[in-house]
């Protein structure tokens, strides 16, 4: 089956086009996820990045790594203002809740 594509009047957005291939491909990326991961550190600062790492997002639940069991406590108080900077950060609420588990952190 040969499909015609219809001629551009000007170039497409970048991310608009990316967006539409992943989507056509049945990738399932979000990109807002991959941008936590991009700026953690900047995000959450240098003393808590230096001790996690985010491990995986599912739904609205994030996965992260701790170095150590006072650093989890620690993070445990955090929590609900780490919540609120990275949905601050992203600009949307992609983050409901943080899971913190004693784990590599590189």
């Amino acid at each position: 089956m040969t499909r015609i594509r219809k001629k551009m009047s000007r170039p497409a957005p970048l991310g608009t086009t990316l967006q539409q291939a992943m989507e056509a491909a049945r990738i399932d990326v979000d990109l807002d996820a991959y941008r936590l991961w991009q700026h953690w550190e900047d995000v959450v600062g240098q003393p808590i990045a230096e001790n996690t790492q985010p491990e995986a997002i599912k739904g609205n639940l994030l996965l992260v790594n701790v170095s150590s069991a006072p650093w989890m406590q620690q993070l445990q108080f955090l929590k609900p203002e780490l919540i609120e900077k990275l949905n601050e950060a992203l600009g949307k609420d992609l983050v409901g809740d943080i899971r913190f588990k004693i784990g590599p952190v590189d």
